[in-house]
């Protein structure tokens, strides 16, 4: 009896639903063959649904959501609606009420994608940061002191416990001897200046490393993290880090793979529900003109099948992407790909099609 899983689709505000029809559709190709199955339920969150209803994310649905196997995310942010709202109130209580701790993005550059970096091909830009996604920051740990006064204060906590950093330290390490290439991991801090936060990272992070003796390991601060990536990116094979240092590297890192339009990411609970979606965001000038590109949509779709074990249906996407990136589209920007968003959906899923049934 083939097995079901229960993907749960939030296709979110602008081009999200565009993209992440894109997605279901390669999914689905890819089922097809695979011999397993997919059961869609679609929950109507974003900036449309907020403005009419005044709800963000209710109770029920983060029930409802609980009882899937997987989270597939389209895109989060109205123009209409104050920045931060939707932020805070959808994808960010996502990843709280779940306890997705690791962010995971993959940066890898394909063959026929232009990097901004001069001389570097995709044998340099294969990397993967594991970021820590429910401390740090982002827990909203602080507040105002004489709020519009001329001696307003404001005060941003981040909080690290042993426990979060630990668990997503090891997270980092089996994932680099499962990824099983360069067999090294970088951890990214700033041990220099934020000595409270980072010595703690950096003594789990050396205390872990002792169980792991298969697994080179090195340090690098943000700033020289950001140089390197920049300079050598082949220098780096696992990168972890807290949740605003990865925030900010993932973005850099997504320009030297070619761009917003293929970067995707997961938020994931090795043992609970876990979350993927494209990063480029909602782009709401591009909404229905079906310009933007669909490859990243698609991206977050493979990984969702490798972080549910579908290994094999995943290998099929990746090659599906890899063939269509180097083979057919002109540019990965939105308007230059020489396709609609949904013909690029056609051309994987044909490629999958084709590819399964030799």
């Amino acid at each position: 009896m083939s097995k079901i899983y229960k993907i749960a689709v939030i296709p979110g505000d602008g081009t999200g639903p565009e993209v992440i029809s894109e997605g279901i559709k390669v999914l689905t190709t890819v089922s097809a063959s695979c011999d397993f199955n997919l059961n869609f339920t679609h929950y109507n969150l974003g900036g449309e649904h907020y403005q009419k209803t005044g709800e963000i994310l209710p109770e029920s649905v983060l029930e409802s959501l609980s009882e899937s196997d997987a989270i597939y995310l389209g895109a989060i942010g109205h123009p209409d609606v104050k920045p931060g709202i939707l932020e805070k109130g959808i994808l960010l209580k996502l990843r709280f009420y779940f306890d997705q701790f690791i962010n995971l993005r993959p940066i890898k550059l394909y063959e026929g994608v232009n990097t901004p970096i001069k001389d570097k091909s995709p044998e340099d830009i294969d990397f993967v940061v594991v970021r820590e996604n429910t401390e740090g920051l982002y827990c909203g740990a602080g507040g105002f002191l004489k709020r519009g006064t001329s001696d307003e204060v404001a005060i941003q906590e981040s909080i690290n416990t042993r426990k979060g950093v630990e668990r997503c330290i090891r997270y980092a390490f089996r994932y680099c001897q499962k990824r099983n290439k360069a067999k090294k991991l970088t951890l990214c801090g700033k041990t220099n200046v934020l000595t409270f936060a980072f010595d703690l990272w950096e003594r789990a992070f050396n205390e872990v490393a002792q169980e792991y003796p298969d697994i080179e390991t090195d340090y690098a601060h943000i700033d020289a993290t950001c140089m390197w990536m920049v300079k050598n990116p082949e220098w780096f094979d696992v990168i972890v880090t807290d949740n605003m240092f990865g925030d900010i590297i993932t973005d850099l890192a997504a320009m030297i793979q070619g761009g917003m339009g293929i970067a995707a990411g997961a938020n994931i609970n090795p043992d609970g529900v876990s979350m993927f979606e494209p990063i480029g965001g909602s782009a709401p000038k591009y909404t229905g003109k079906q310009v933007v590109n669909p490859i990243a949509a698609i991206s977050a779709a493979q990984i969702m099948l490798e972080t549910i074990g579908e290994q094999k249906a995943a290998a099929f996407v990746e090659e599906g992407i890899t063939k269509v990136l180097r083979d057919d589209l002109k540019d990965v920007a939105a308007g230059k790909m020489g396709y609609t968003t949904k013909e690029v959906g056609d051309l994987v899923a044909d490629y999958i099609a084709k590819s399964t049934s030799r």
